[in-house]
C-alpha cells in the first residue's frame, strides 16, 4: 500500500524490497511482508532507510519479527 517495510512511511519509497526465499515459500508466496495479506503491490523502502542502510539488514521480515517480539517482550513486563 505504499509503506515502507521498516518505518510505516508513506513519503519517497525509493528501493525495492528483496525477500529471501524462505520467507517466499509455500503459502507465503506472493503475501504482505508486514500484515501477511494478499500482496497487491510491490514492497519497497523509503529514502530515509535507504539512505541508512537500513536496506541492508536482511530480510525485512525477519527483522520485522525480531522488532516485534522484543516490542510484546516489554509490552508484557509494563
Amino acid at each position: 500500500d505504499g509503506k515502507c517495510v521498516i518505518c510505516d512511511s508513506y513519503v519517497r519509497p525509493c528501493t525495492l524490497v528483496r525477500i529471501c526465499d524462505e520467507c517466499n515459500y509455500g503459502s507465503y508466496q506472493g503475501r504482505c511482508v508486514i500484515c501477511g495479506g494478499p500482496g497487491v503491490s510491490d514492497a519497497y523502502y523509503c529514502k530515509e532507510c535507504t539512505i541508512q542502510e537500513k536496506d541492508r539488514d536482511g530480510c525485512p521480515k525477519i527483522v520485522n519479527l525480531g522488532s516485534s517480539k522484543t516490542d510484546l517482550f516489554y509490552e508484557r513486563k509494563k
